[in-house]
């Protein structure tokens, strides 16, 4: 019997499941010069080894959305980090200094691959992550930071881009590939150039990989995110049937990646 199917044997024979708390803890890391500070989030009554997965934050920087996504991870079973890409505290409610910041990263592969993998390694050093179980996810910014991770060559089962960017991988990247791709997008997302996604989905159609591009209809940018409507921007909007539809997509991947 798997860990995850514990809590239905207890529900099947006492009625109810039991329950621990999420517990979250902050961490101040390190980036060479830079000091960052992610947020950790577990369930106490799982016991054991169980996956981890990393979680990337938008441009905006590690908000409370980027955090309540770590902390759902924790129901699940999982312990979830959510990573800083910016630097102690850096968060924006501004577009423009918000694509600044996400453009000052996106312009160095190695050093954005880097500045990924600084959080990766936290979650590693956790006592109760299963190190041949990792996956990441990541929303927007997030989501191109993911398969920057992947097309590094990082051992991750998988990674889940949300309504991200789709960085095409290039030639030597895809050599490295040996994640899982598993990308949530919506049809109507107006930000992401059919131009993008056709050198996106072209490059993976010449490798080996394992990927698989989901379209949710009418969605726009920032489809998982129940703030997105008060930015004010068209083309970013909350569409819960899409939330809802790529998170159990996620978990239906997860469930693949760690059996």
């Amino acid at each position: 019997m798997k860990w995850y199917q514990l809590p239905l044997l207890v529900l099947a024979l006492n009625g109810s499941a039991v329950r621990g708390e999420i517990q979250t803890r902050s961490i101040e890391y390190r980036d060479q010069d830079v000091t960052l500070a992610g947020h950790l989030a577990w369930d106490d009554a799982v016991s054991g080894k169980r996956p981890g997965v990393l979680v990337v934050h938008e441009w905006w920087g590690l908000n409370n959305y980027a955090r309540s996504r770590a902390e759902q991870l924790a129901r699940l079973g999982y312990v979830a980090f959510a990573l800083d890409m910016y630097g102690k505290g850096k968060l924006t409610e501004h577009p423009q200094q918000a694509g600044e910041w996400a453009s000052a990263i996106r312009k160095n592969t190695d050093a954005w691959q880097q500045r990924a993998r600084a959080g990766l390694d936290i979650l590693r050093q956790q006592a109760t992550v299963d190190h041949s179980r990792l996956a990441a996810i990541g929303y927007c910014f997030g989501g191109s930071t993911v398969l920057q991770l992947a097309y590094g060559g990082e051992r991750l089962k998988g990674v889940v881009s949300f309504h991200g960017s789709l960085p095409a991988a290039s030639p030597a990247q895809l050599k490295k590939l040996t994640a899982g791709i598993l990308v949530c997008h919506g049809a109507a997302d107006a930000f992401i150039p059919a131009e993008q996604i056709d050198k996106f989905r072209g490059a993976l159609s010449q490798s080996s990989a394992d990927w698989q591009m989901i379209y949710y209809a009418g969605a726009r940018h920032s489809f998982t995110n129940p703030g997105a409507d008060q930015r004010g921007i068209e083309n970013i909007k909350y569409d819960k049937r899409a939330d809802q539809r790529s998170w159990n997509h996620m978990k239906t991947f997860f469930a693949e990646l760690f059996r």
